[in-house]
């Protein structure tokens, strides 16, 4: 049995969806965010060192990071129609869109976070300074970083309605994240082909499944 350590609103909710979308059984341990800090409890901490989520047990195994997971899961359980043929190009795609999406979309997708959020920690003295310096990093730096990516998927969605072949594979569920981060953060959703494939994924009764079990998650 697969048991998921899994905090509200976070990458996490991915995992959930890929073991409904395979028809794994598993169970939850839920775990909420400070809520001042956001950050997660101390619980988690004491399954992880860095308190990250997600991580999953099954026997004396222990996984983080969420692309590691998914590998351990495709290369233990299988994943059927949503691992492309090895050696194809489709396959190929998988493997870089498993890395792409916490290796380099999540990079700006943060730093907008982090500006965004910068103001509300200064005193009321600094705020206007403060909000001043992180709207120039924004301006200048973060949003057009932001936008490359924004682009890049809605190119790339345009082709099939995929990431990696004709159908759903684990790119999609990977990829999800990165792009409902950026359809709540900035504006991805306003992209036709972005905004088809999220319709898309949130209409999967697995991916209905898996909220119901994970709980909140603001990115659906």
């Amino acid at each position: 049995m697969i048991t998921v350590h899994h905090l509200e609103n976070s990458r996490s909710q991915r995992v959930l969806w890929l073991l409904e979308e395979l028809g794994l059984d598993y169970e939850v341990k839920r775990y909420e965010r400070d809520p001042e800090t956001l950050l997660a409890p101390k619980a988690l901490y004491d399954i992880h060192p860095l308190g990250k989520s997600p991580v999953i047990a099954e026997g004396d195994v222990t996984i983080a990071e969420t692309g590691a997971i998914f590998e351990y899961i495709r290369d233990t359980h299988g994943a059927g129609e949503m691992m492309p043929e090895a050696g194809t190009q489709a396959a190929r795609d998988v493997t870089y869109w498993l890395h792409y999406a916490e290796g380099s979309a999540m990079n700006p997708l943060l730093l907008k976070l982090v500006f965004t959020r910068l103001p509300l920690g200064a005193s009321a003295l600094m705020r206007p300074l403060v909000k001043g310096v992180a709207a120039k990093a924004m301006q200048a730096f973060v949003d057009p970083r932001v936008k490359e990516h924004v682009d890049y998927w809605e190119a790339h969605l345009q082709t099939t309605g995929w990431f990696a072949g004709s159908q759903l594979s684990l790119a999609d569920i990977m990829m999800s994240f990165p792009l409902e981060a950026a359809a709540a953060r900035a504006g991805a959703g306003e992209r036709a082909a972005i905004a088809d494939f999220l319709k898309r994924i949130h209409a999967r009764p697995a991916y209905q499944r898996a909220l119901e079990k994970g709980g909140p998650y603001a990115y659906a």
